[in-house]
């Protein structure tokens, strides 16, 4: 995955915004295919595991990052989805991909920030399979739970 790819995707304006740079073998996660997508007025911000670091680059590389709905970093980790990158992507929902896990994620740092960005969190662990449908216009959430 390399910024700047897009991906051919039917009525949709999807592309690769990170990782835009290169970085140590042992920063894995800042490798993360970083994907925005959007649909007429519905937009969309994949972040894999993608750290801070990476968050920053794709901040400074002016990448289009605002989106509605952001499925959180790394499952909520505090190496991601920093206040600075929350003040660029001003995401109204949050999606958490988390299981029970002895890492303690979703920190409760990250949640805070979501709140405090006045986001809509919804976390895999707590509502199970999440769907996000959007129309172009408007968005329905579908929770399993």
């Amino acid at each position: 995955a390399q910024a700047g790819v897009k991906l051919p995707v039917k009525d949709v304006n999807a592309q690769i915004v990170g990782p835009t740079k290169t970085y140590a073998i042992s920063d894995l996660n800042d490798w993360s295919a970083v994907v925005h997508m959007a649909y007429k007025k519905n937009t969309f911000l994949f972040t894999g595991d993608a750290e801070t670091k990476a968050e920053a680059d794709m901040i400074k590389a002016k990448k289009t990052l605002r989106a509605d709905v952001l499925k959180v970093g790394h499952h909520g980790a505090k190496t991601s989805t920093s206040k600075n990158f929350l003040n660029v992507v001003k995401p109204k929902y949050a999606v958490i991909s988390v299981g029970k896990n002895s890492y303690g994620h979703p920190t409760s740092q990250v949640v805070n920030l979501l709140k405090g960005a006045r986001a809509s969190i919804l976390r895999t662990d707590q509502n199970g399979t999440i769907i996000i449908t959007g129309d172009g216009t408007s968005y329905s959430v579908k929770k399993s739970r």
